[in-house]
């Protein structure tokens, strides 16, 4: 039975309660229970057991990133949660290190993970419009992708040995939601990549 970690890394605001990300995260854990995975959930919200969460990276085939982006990036509970989880994993559980060690410093930097042969998919929520990004002619991203902006978070999984699977975005989502077709694409996507 294949398995799957889900992360919701909403952390609440004044503006976002979460309900889309929750809502999403509750799609694809459906989803792939009925796909005969085996889910297990963590909400970057609630407290965590830091051992617990590195056995859940190494027990599962493939992890599921949900998280709104905050100023270009992930949410500060999450990024909490990777400077606590990650850094503890890097005695071996996630990855040997940076790859490289005293006897041979040559080797690759980055090329010490240990979770060789598991994936990973980021699915994104935007206040921005879809339309600013691959475009040159849009002032704040200029021709760069959502894949582009998030190069730091697929970095961090490759870190560990990952492979990733096609990133899912929902655009606009303060100002003008279409939250009916974000799902049915949504579900399209995850249907397709699992």
């Amino acid at each position: 039975m294949p398995k799957a970690l889900i992360i919701n890394a909403h952390y609440p605001s004044g503006f976002s309660s979460g309900s889309l990300n929750g809502s999403l995260v509750e799609r694809a854990k459906d989803m792939l229970e009925q796909k005969g995975y085996e889910v297990r959930t963590q909400k970057v919200v609630e407290d965590w057991n830091t051992a617990e969460q590195l056995a859940n990276h190494q027990w599962a085939d493939v992890i599921l990133l949900q998280s709104p982006v905050n100023w270009m990036g992930v949410s500060w509970r999450f990024k909490q949660y990777m400077d606590d989880v990650y850094s503890a994993g890097m005695g071996g559980q996630l990855c040997d290190g940076d790859g490289r060690s005293r006897s041979d410093p040559n080797k690759q930097y980055g090329a010490g993970g240990t979770l060789e042969g598991k994936k990973y998919m980021l699915s994104l929520t935007f206040n921005a419009p879809g339309e600013a990004f691959d475009d040159e002619g849009q002032y704040l991203f200029r021709g760069k992708s959502v894949d582009d902006l998030f190069f730091p978070m697929h970095m961090n999984f490759r870190f560990f040995g990952m492979e990733p699977l096609e990133t899912f975005a929902c655009y606009d989502v303060l100002k003008n939601p279409q939250i009916d077709n974000d799902f049915e694409r949504f579900d399209a996507h995850i249907a397709q990549q699992f």
